[in-house]
């Protein structure tokens, strides 16, 4: 599973306002309901703030993953949000989130949801291509670097 095909360069946000967990999913649903891609952000923040609840989804080095699914999706969806200046997000590591990788799913599909965490999850640890997303503030050139194709 390429991350290309599951995100485009409208879904990547290179500067989220927020400051804590809470403004960062708010932030990240509102932009992804802008788009098209669901119809009500509040539902994504809802959801996406039930799972943070059961325990975060800081992975560490700067990342997090919030994910959760949703009925009425016809196929997954990757956005990518970034806070330069980090949240703390209870990541395992204890430092400061900078890049969230919003991943929601059909709720018909579990199989999916797990497919595109863990293509998320290989691609982050592959070459700390998570580092270098912070240095790209052209959502056309994140996208390209998900794609594989940035020099």
């Amino acid at each position: 599973m390429e991350l290309g095909a599951l995100t485009r360069p409208e879904l990547i946000f290179p500067d989220l306002p927020a400051t804590d967990p809470e403004g960062v999913l708010r932030a990240l649903a509102a932009r992804v309901e802008a788009t098209g891609q669901v119809r009500d952000g509040d539902e994504l923040f809802q959801r996406l703030w039930e799972r943070e609840q059961l325990g975060s989804t800081g992975i560490g080095q700067g990342v997090a993953i919030p994910h959760c699914k949703l009925k009425g999706l016809r196929h997954g969806v990757v956005a990518v949000g970034m806070v330069p200046a980090g949240v703390d997000f209870g990541a395992v590591d204890g430092q400061p989130v900078q890049v969230f990788f919003l991943v929601v799913s059909p709720a018909e599909s579990p199989a999916e949801h797990l497919q595109i965490l863990a293509a998320l999850s290989r691609w982050i640890k592959a070459d700390r291509h998570a580092g270098r997303l912070l240095a790209l503030r052209d959502p056309a050139r994140v996208y390209d670097l998900l794609r594989g194709e940035a020099d």
